[in-house]
């Protein structure tokens, strides 16, 4: 299989609805770009779930407009949104805590 770059990882988090947590976009070997991926929080197996952009027809029906075709990609393109998704929530925790106690005292 032909090596996989992701790169332009890019995250907007929203406000915690029903699980969903953010969206993510990425490059795929600087020629693909898949935006919409909605970022859930996941019981299941991993901690995180990836949801890929759909579009549902005029009679109903849904259909997938982007998704990885294996495992192999699948697993590589959610290591890649999680970890940055993870950077940043690690981030404003920090800068949260910080603007805290940054006089010495709990606002």
């Amino acid at each position: 299989m032909k090596e996989i770059v992701i790169s332009e990882i890019q995250i907007v988090p929203v406000k915690p609805k029903d699980g969903l947590v953010a969206f993510a976009s990425c490059l795929i070997n600087d020629c693909l770009y898949i935006g919409d991926i909605a970022v859930y929080t996941s019981f299941g197996e991993k901690e995180f779930r990836l949801v890929y952009p759909s579009k549902i027809l005029p009679n109903g029906k849904q259909i997938n407009c982007v998704h990885p075709i294996t495992r192999e990609s699948g697993d590589l393109i959610y290591e890649a949104i999680i970890s940055v998704y993870k950077e940043l929530t690690e981030k404003v925790k920090k800068k949260k805590d910080k603007s805290e106690f940054e006089d010495g005292r709990e606002r």
